[in-house]
């Protein structure tokens, strides 16, 4: 699998998310967000968390209108497989791959800590080395992580059983808790908690790496 790992001025878990990729058994390229093409070959982008630009205006709004924005938009909109972790997922929005928005959490504080993490479904690329049901622990890092949707999205996200993962119990205000949503097609994700710092035992822990070989393994089945 190629994957290609998107890096913005302030992102700052690229180079984890690189690990994480090649862990798992990925060909990983770095991207700068001034290229406006991907890799020939990539199969899987991944938009990394951080502040990209800042967060100056609405978190993601400035990253979406970097010259290599159009090449991601495409790459998910033709059905290529794309992850946005934390500021990644606020990217993915302000995109238009994923509904709904992130606000800043209901507490009006930075959170950084381990979560339980509720996997909502396994029949998605990203999930599918979880049960449904299983309550995993990921650490969280963000200050605008509180995922609001209008309710007519809210209810489409449930009967297409596109909630991926949601928080337990919820940390930030997020409508139904939800931690983490899928497109249409299911081949794209966003989630705020962070599996790339769950993903070795050195850093305490791995129930993020599920994530990973997840979509390793529909990969290599496609």
């Amino acid at each position: 699998m190629k994957a290609a790992v998107i890096t913005f001025p302030g992102s700052n878990c690229d180079r984890d998310l690189a690990v994480a990729l090649t862990q798992a058994g990925a060909q990983v390229t770095r991207v700068w967000h001034k290229d406006d093409a991907l890799p020939q070959g990539t199969d899987l982008v991944a938009v990394p968390g951080g502040f990209s630009f800042g967060d100056y205006l609405r978190c993601g709004a400035i990253a979406a209108h970097s010259p290599i924005a159009n090449a991601v938009r495409a790459h998910g909109a033709k059905g290529g497989y794309v992850l946005g972790i934390c500021n990644g997922f606020q990217v993915l929005t302000e995109l238009g791959l994923l509904p709904g928005a992130l606000m800043r959490n209901s507490g009006l504080k930075f959170i950084c800590r381990e979560v339980a993490l509720k996997v909502e479904t396994s029949a998605s690329p990203f999930t599918s080395a979880y049960q449904a049901g299983q309550v995993i622990r990921v650490p969280v890092a963000h200050h605008d992580g509180n995922y609001q949707i209008d309710a007519e999205g809210l209810a489409k996200l449930k009967d297409q059983d596109r909630i991926a993962f949601s928080y337990a119990p919820g940390i930030n205000g997020s409508v139904q808790d939800i931690a983490g949503v899928l497109s249409e097609n299911r081949r794209v994700l966003g989630m705020m908690p962070h599996p790339e710092r769950a993903a070795d035992a050195v850093h305490g822990g791995t129930d993020g790496a599920g994530l990973f070989a997840s979509v390793m393994q529909d990969l290599v089945t496609v």
